[in-house]
């Protein structure tokens, strides 16, 4: 009898290490997903930013352009 008890206990031991080592699988597989997830918003910000701000200076290139364009014409 008290073979079959530690049997049981040995087993159960060994379903709990089991399932214990999935759930650590499980949030390691989610924590590698936030932190892909999370770089690659970050390289996608970046990018943007940077389009963003080479818009912006070919707009005030523009902007300055058109400025000289006028003042060349109401000198004339």
């Amino acid at each position: 009898m008290a073979a079959a008890r530690l049997q049981e206990i040995s087993k159960d031991e060994n379903e709990r290490a089991l399932l214990l080592a999935q759930k650590k699988f499980e949030m390691d597989l989610f924590t590698y997903h936030d932190d892909a997830r999370e770089a690659v918003e970050t390289r996608v910000n970046e990018k943007w930013q940077t389009v963003v701000a080479e818009k912006d200076a070919e707009l005030e290139r523009l902007r300055l352009e058109i400025a000289e364009l006028k003042a060349t014409h109401s000198n004339q």
